[in-house]
């Protein structure tokens, strides 16, 4: 009685699991399906995302990327910079007498004094050198020039000299404010000319 009961249980559960396991199998082919399913998906998003994303780059790159023969900013600028007139250039101004004076007011100056540097230190290493640089030597050795020679040196020496010193004197006007009109200017330049060579030649002939 037994028996047949144990054997009746087995075959019921038997039974029930053979019933259940073509369920469970189908279950488990559908998970494995679905897994597959958003693997593939989650797979094609992303290449569609880095194939957008690539296609983006390249896009900014041919804005971004001037053709082989177009100028670029820079090279019109540069362009430009090399057509632009030399500041200050001759050519373009209108000669006037006022930076005439200007231009030579410098020159005399850097002229004089670096000539009184020269002798200065010429005249204390004289006595070292053998040179005799002293007056009397001086006055000897320009009195045996031919009279050209010396009225053409005493000429190069004084003219800068009185003109820079009539100029200088020019200067200390403007600084009080006075004299500084156009008209002004012109006028007292050419005052100081005509002083500067008749004071020149005043030395000349002492």
């Amino acid at each position: 009685m037994l028996t047949r009961r144990g054997a009746s249980t087995a075959f019921s559960l038997q039974k029930s699991v053979t019933t259940a396991s073509p369920s469970l199998a189908s279950a488990a082919v559908a998970a494995a399906r679905l897994r597959h399913l958003n693997t593939s998906t989650l797979s094609s998003s992303s290449s569609l995302q880095q194939t957008r994303h690539a296609s983006t780059v390249s896009k900014l790159v041919e804005k971004t990327t001037p053709p082989p023969n177009s100028a670029t900013p820079d090279s019109l600028l540069a362009k430009q910079r090399l057509n632009r007139p030399v500041s200050p250039h001759l050519s373009i101004y209108q000669p006037q007498i006022t930076w005439y004076l200007s231009i030579l007011n410098r020159i005399t100056g850097a002229t004089l004094s670096g000539g009184a540097y020269v002798f200065f230190a010429a005249y204390l290493a004289a006595p070292l050198l053998g040179w005799h640089l002293e007056s009397a030597s001086l006055a000897a050795a320009v009195a045996a020039w031919p009279l050209a020679i010396k009225a053409g040196v005493k000429l190069a020496i004084a003219l800068p000299f009185t003109f820079h010193s009539w100029n200088g004197i020019r200067h200390l006007v403007w600084d009080l404010g006075k004299e500084f009109g156009n008209k002004q200017v012109v006028h007292t330049g050419w005052v100081v000319v005509g002083l500067s060579v008749v004071s020149a030649l005043a030395l000349v002939a002492i």
